[in-house]
């Protein structure tokens, strides 16, 4: 028995949910409130000491980590793979799920905490919030609370992530211009990854940088990507933002 537990389809959460659903896996979805911070609980603290999402439950044996969970999938459930074959064409994946975890999301997530977690920060008191960061496990996470409720990142920390997505936008266009999915010419892990940090959100939140003047083969690719059954099931999975929240572009008030 599976047992996903996760918030909204996006980001860590959107990248397990997506191979789950094209892998065409039962599984128990259980819904993480992250606005309710439901992830620094002690019942969830109990599952994952990390207090983070997204957490793979296959029959009592515990898997964190997104990119971890998601090889964990391929080798305990072979069919239907998101692996290529061809040993090459598997370390081109891994070569892009590495620079996407290391080069990629956490500038992505920098903007999303500016823009977005910011107005939830700022929307509490100060014992409210040093009650919330008391519960929370990791020091970094810790850290990105205090940062956004108070002065937030800096210009410069903004433009150098902003410069990092731009460099990451520009490889994937120029690789997608050789073959139809990053990896190869077949739909694997890499891709899933690239959509769930970025292309499914790249035209909203950075459309200085992804458009379809600038990178038509990056957003074809994105319109191929959110068309596959499984990432349309993932999509219509809970998503219980607020909708205030929901505005990726501009600056957060």
């Amino acid at each position: 028995m599976l047992k996903l537990y996760h918030a909204e389809p996006v980001a860590n959460s959107m990248k397990v949910l997506i191979p789950l659903h094209e892998k065409g896996l039962a599984f128990e979805s259980i819904y993480v409130d992250l606005h309710k911070f439901e992830q620094h609980e002690p019942w969830f603290v109990a599952i994952n000491p990390e207090g983070q999402v997204p957490v793979l439950d296959h029959d009592g044996f515990i898997v964190t980590h997104s990119t971890v969970i998601n090889e964990y999938l391929e080798d305990a459930f072979p069919e239907h793979p998101l692996r290529p074959a061809d040993i090459r064409e598997r370390a081109h994946m891994r070569y892009w799920n590495k620079f996407i975890d290391e080069h990629v999301m956490n500038h992505v997530s920098m903007h999303g905490w500016h823009r977005m977690v910011r107005k939830i920060a700022r929307a509490l008191d100060k014992d409210e919030l040093e009650k919330l960061l008391e519960r929370i496990p990791l020091k970094e996470q810790r850290d990105k609370w205090r940062t956004v409720a108070g002065s937030s990142f800096s210009e410069e920390q903004l433009a150098e992530a902003t410069r990092k997505v731009s460099v990451a936008i520009g490889m994937f266009e120029k690789q997608l211009g050789e073959t139809a999915y990053l990896a190869c010419d077949s739909f694997s892990l890499a891709d899933v990854n690239a959509y769930s940090h970025c292309g499914m959100m790249a035209e909203r939140m950075f459309p200085e940088l992804a458009s379809r003047e600038k990178t038509p083969g990056f957003l074809d690719w994105v319109d191929r990507m959110t068309a596959h059954p499984g990432v349309q099931k993932a999509l219509a999975g809970p998503d219980h933002t607020n909708p205030a929240l929901r505005t990726f572009t501009g600056e957060a008030s």
